[in-house]
């Protein structure tokens, strides 16, 4: 499957890329090396470049298989990364699939995840075809919470003690949104 851009109005979504026109190498290595980024996803956590690198090889060959499909969402005008969405776990018989997402330091409590996320949202559940996403974050990541509300995600469980945050167990939150689900400016 080719990469799907996707216009978020104020954001443009693509996928990550480290070529000759545009390398997203260095804005993955410094959301990586941030404090919090490393404190709630600490599988993730880039050791500068060459794991950098590995991270867009990674989301290419999702995008090549049809297993994993991901997104960086860019400043419309300047082409800055602001934030990250990867929709992995892709199921295609049950038609369900899980999301994580980060916003680089800066651009944090924007916005700018709940808007582009909606965006993604819409073309997984009208292109392709997903019916259930989950979303997943340690309890004490105040953030990550309030993009799922937002983003009109139903709270379900907690999974105990299923995050490391800190080096110390914790739970984690576990919410979900369905095709059939109202979209989140239906809820206000």
């Amino acid at each position: 499957m080719e990469p799907v851009e996707i216009n978020a109005g104020e954001y443009y979504l693509r996928a990550f890329r480290s070529d000759d026109r545009i390398d997203d190498v260095p804005a993955l290595a410094e959301a990586f090396a941030d404090v919090d980024t490393k404190r709630y996803m600490p599988r993730l956590t880039a050791d500068g470049a060459p794991s950098a690198e590995t991270f867009v090889l990674l989301m290419t060959d999702g995008w090549e298989k049809d297993y994993r499909w991901s997104w960086a969402v860019c400043e419309s005008v300047t082409a800055e990364v602001m934030a990250g969405i990867v929709i992995h776990n892709v199921d295609h018989h049950l038609s369900s699939a899980e999301v994580m997402c980060w916003s680089q330091p800066k651009h944090r409590g924007k916005g700018v995840l709940p808007a582009a996320l909606n965006s993604v949202l819409g073309w997984v559940y009208g292109a392709m075809d997903v019916h259930r996403v989950t979303y997943r974050h340690a309890v004490s990541n105040a953030a990550s919470q309030r993009v799922a509300e937002k983003c009109g995600f139903t709270l379900e469980g907690r999974l105990r003690e299923e995050a490391m945050v800190d080096d110390q167990r914790e739970d984690q939150l576990l919410w979900s949104r369905l095709a059939s689900d109202p979209h989140p400016e239906q809820l206000r």
